[in-house]
């Protein structure tokens, strides 16, 4: 089960491609925090639904993985956000 932090994330990388950290906090409304973005990224790489790769000026870009994107679909159907059998 991803966390709501975890799935603002997802969504987030879905819709505009990678990001880095502030990028998401920036576009997410409020709903992620500057305090503790990098500690949900960590966790969230350590469970293989992100990677990040260094870039510019040596900062972390942030990448959905294939079970990311698969977890963010599965989280969406138990809540009722996606049919079963659409695509995301």
């Amino acid at each position: 089960m991803l966390a709501k932090s975890e799935a603002v994330i997802l969504d987030l990388l879905t819709a505009h491609g990678a990001c880095y950290g502030l990028q998401l906090v920036d576009g997410s409304g409020g709903a992620l925090k500057r305090g503790g973005i990098y500690v949900t990224l960590g966790r969230m790489e350590e469970k293989g639904l992100v990677t990040s790769a260094p870039g510019e000026g040596g900062r972390r870009l942030y990448e959905p993985t294939a079970l990311g994107l698969r977890s963010l679909v599965a989280a969406r159907i138990i809540h009722g956000d996606l049919p079963l059998g659409a695509k995301a």
